[in-house]
């Protein structure tokens, strides 16, 4: 196995967060072609396994800067300039830096006229002592097919913005 595979594997193992199901199994990740599947004892299966830090911590970890190299800039057709950071970039940065997150699309709304779509999205932070939540939406016109789906982007738009209120990139929106 080459260095980057292994590389790859050892980060994986890090970020790899164990899911709560009954009964528990645990993925031994190995040098090997084949992963070996192995049971875990029942008093294993507690809800916060995998959780290993207060959320103070965890939102701490999330209020960090992100660096200029990862925003990007948006020109719009009327020359105003938007700064942004790709959905994939922050999902990256919440599995390095935050892996005690979970996300998920709430509900896809077409408008009445069914030329704009809303998607309401909601990103989860577990800590050791509590949970929290925020949600946020994003809206594309269904006409604009410029860089992808119209939902894809309203998803995306929805998914900046709800890590933006739990701190992550909020740096890029301006304080009234």
């Amino acid at each position: 196995m080459s260095g980057g595979a292994r590389s790859i594997l050892r980060h994986l193992s890090r970020i790899a967060q164990p899911r709560s199901c009954a009964p528990r199994y645990a993925i031994s990740l190995s040098y090997s072609a084949k992963p070996r599947v192995k049971a875990e004892p029942e008093e294993a299966a507690v809800p916060t396994e995998g959780i290993n830090r207060p959320l103070s911590e965890v939102l701490k970890k999330l209020n960090m800067k992100i660096p200029d190299s990862l925003i990007c800039t948006y020109v719009e057709k009327n020359g105003l300039s938007l700064s942004y950071v790709p959905w994939h970039t922050l999902n990256r940065l919440l599995n390095l830096h935050v892996p005690e997150w979970s996300g998920e699309v709430r509900s896809i709304v077409y408008s009445p006229e069914g030329n704009k779509v809303s998607v309401v999205y909601r990103v989860t932070l577990h800590g050791t002592d509590s949970e929290i939540y925020r949600e946020a939406t994003g809206t594309s016109s269904v006409d604009d097919t410029s860089f992808g789906d119209p939902v894809q982007k309203a998803e995306a738009m929805a998914f900046r913005r709800a890590c933006a209120r739990l701190g992550l990139g909020l740096q890029l929106y301006p304080e009234d």
